[in-house]
């Protein structure tokens, strides 16, 4: 796994910030997580995540969105619910920045286990997941919606903390 704490792309602007998310960052990210998936989370599905407590953090460049993770706290783990980086933004290592900053909050809260699932056919996802250190460790069958009323199958993946 990659050191700690957080450690910026070289290119990274000076203005690099997270912060949580808020009603008045809603429509930004729903604008990012739209334009990054065929079946995007919805309004609701943000709406319920900030209602029941969900750690979502934003990765801001001054103003921009470049990504975000939501994330929900178990008794010792905590699970990866939804990781995003704009489109635009993709390759440039914020990824890689989205899960340290993950990583350091789950230790914060004593997690021993961060979980998550992907997407089969999502192999540049799994591959940074890899890279970082996530290991597969299992598969839940016609998980995820796929196009034609169809469902795609998901990676289990965890890395100890």
């Amino acid at each position: 796994m990659s050191a700690h704490p957080i450690d910026p792309p070289q290119d990274a602007d000076e203005d690099l910030h997270f912060e949580l998310l808020t009603l008045s960052r809603l429509e930004a990210l729903l604008e990012v997580e739209e334009s990054a998936y065929s079946h995007p989370w919805t309004r609701g599905n943000f709406i319920d995540a900030m209602a029941s407590g969900y750690q979502m953090q934003l990765l801001l460049n001054d103003e921009a969105l470049l990504g975000y993770f939501v994330a929900m706290q178990g008794v010792d783990e905590v699970h990866l619910l939804n990781i995003t980086v704009a489109p635009d933004h993709q390759r440039k290592g914020f990824a890689h920045l989205l899960l340290q900053a993950l990583v350091l909050w789950a230790r914060s809260q004593n997690a021993q286990w961060l979980w998550l699932e992907v997407r089969v056919s999502n192999t540049r996802a799994r591959e940074i997941y890899e890279k970082f250190g996530f290991r597969r460790v299992g598969e839940r069958k016609r998980y995820y919606p796929a196009d034609m009323g169809e469902r795609e199958d998901a990676v289990v993946m965890s890395i100890p903390l």
